[in-house]
Formats: C-alpha cells, structure tokens, sequence
C-alpha cells in the first residue's frame, strides 16, 4: 500500500463526487485522478523523473495541489512542499538540500523560480496551468512499497538552516489512520481548508484525510474580510474546520451570528485561550 494507490482506491469509488470546492467551482473525483495520471506521465516522460526522485511542490493554495502532490506519489517520486512565503534564497537551500531539478509551480511562484533556475543549472519548472483534463491515456500503476519515503517536510528554520523530516508511505497512511479515529471522519465530512496546503498540519488533516476517506475539501479562496469564510462554510456545508487559535479569534470578532454546520473545530499550533472560545461558541451555535 501507498499513498497513490490508496488515493486511487478513494477515486474509484465514487469519480462523481465532488472532492473539493473552490468557490463557485467543484472538481469531482475522477477529474482529480485523471489528472493525477497525467501528472505522473509527464513527469516520467517529459522530465525524466524516476523512482525516488525529489519533486519539490511550490505552490499556493490551488485545487491543483492535490494532483500534484498524487501524481509525484504516482510517478513515484518523493514529494517536497515548499513554503510558498520563502524568499528564493531560502528555498534555495532546500532545492540543494534535497536535490530537487522539478519543481511545480503556478503564476505566482514563476518569477522567484527565474532567480533559483539562473543559479541552479538545470533545474526545470511543471506549472500547474499546463495540467490540463488529464485525457491523454490511462497511466501505469505505482508499485512501490509502504516503507519508501513519501516526503520530506522542512522546518521553518528559525533557529539556523531548515532540517528535513522525512517520512515514509506507511508513515503518512498511519496518521491519516489515527487522525480518522480521533475525529471520527466519514466519507460524508467536508474538510475546511485555510491554512497553508505546504504544513504538515494540512497537508495531513486537511489534505490526505479528506482524500483518502472519500470526503470532500472545502478550500477557501480568500480570509479576508472573515465573514466571507462564514459563508462558504455555510454555502458548501462544512463539517469540520482545522485552524488556529488567531483565526478563531478573527471569526469570534466578526460581525456575524449564524448557525454553522460544523461538527467539530480543531485548533493547534498554539494555545486557544479559553476567552477566544467562549466568544466563538457566543457567536456560532
């Protein structure tokens, strides 16, 4: 078992549900695993990427992301998200660290990728815009095995040079596992996404869980102003939302009262003062 077969397990149960929403637009399953196919290929053939080779994903959050992170899964290769919020310099050194030559990228990362390919000899760029249907034929199975590394997730670095945690398949399907029992998440939960896709916070919670328990993604476009984030979660019926304490803080302050269809509100990466959620509960039945 690996993270692309199990993706592709999730896929094929139902390719009509919708597996994220993105404002006003819905990408159902089977879009996002033909397009996962069609990533894998291309990275093989196109770019030569081979079995156990660095793809580094620098990327905002985009619906894209999630073909993206499946198809470097699906060619094989370890993945390597990128704090898109990183100077070329700093990212740099991560390019060199892991040895990475693709990186995929968007709009938005494309002119600090000009900066690092001047100084990184043939370092090459897959942007998500040329993703496209993913109708090119189907694509070869993943056979490698749970104990291969999956990614390498790299610290903020505040204390010296960003380090690597690298974790396996098995590591990655073991948390998705543990995450599912805590928070009891169906095929029915709707995940609400925004924080950053590239964390390990999300990129397990909000991206891999979803995924591979046949839910949907709720990826909100803009935090601001934060009543606009009320809405889509109303709109598109979210169940759960994974955030921090300050954004929790942000919707207690906002000038709304409605009932949310939440079941369940998880907060991390600091300490939620009991203040912040009684406000919240105030405000949010």
């Amino acid at each position: 078992m690996n993270l692309a077969f199990a993706f592709a397990q999730s896929a094929q149960r139902d390719p009509t549900k919708t597996a994220l929403f993105w404002g006003g637009a819905q990408f159902p399953y089977g879009q996002f695993r033909t397009q996962t196919l069609s990533v894998a290929r291309r990275l093989r053939t196109g770019f030569g990427v081979q079995r156990g080779d660095r793809v580094g994903i620098w990327l905002k959050n985009c619906p894209e992301f999630v073909p993206a992170i499946f198809g470097a899964w699906q060619a094989g290769a370890v993945v390597v998200p990128i704090n898109n919020f990183l100077k070329p310099a700093e990212v740099q050194f991560i390019l060199a660290d892991a040895g990475i030559n693709i990186v995929i990228l968007d709009e938005s990362t494309k002119p600090g990728f000009e900066i690092l390919a001047a100084q990184r000899q043939g370092l090459k760029s897959f942007p998500v815009e040329t993703f496209g249907g993913g109708d090119d034929g189907p694509g070869e199975d993943c056979d490698i095995g749970q104990d291969a590394l999956a990614v390498i997730l790299y610290t903020s670095g505040t204390t010296g040079h960003p380090k690597g945690a690298m974790l396996s398949h098995a590591n990655l399907l073991a948390n998705v596992q543990s995450c599912k029992h805590e928070l009891l998440a169906v095929g029915e939960d709707r995940f609400v996404v925004l924080l950053p896709m590239f964390h390990s916070f999300m990129l397990t919670v909000g991206i891999l869980l979803p995924m591979l328990i046949g839910g949907s993604i709720v990826l909100i476009k803009t935090l601001h102003p934060p009543k606009n984030v009320v809405l889509e979660i109303v709109q598109h019926r979210a169940t759960l939302l994974p955030a921090v304490p300050q954004f929790f803080r942000a919707l207690a302050h906002c000038a709304m009262t409605v009932d949310l269809p939440l079941r369940l509100c998880i907060s991390g990466g600091a300490p939620l003062p009991a203040e912040t959620l009684k406000e919240f509960m105030a405000r949010f039945r």
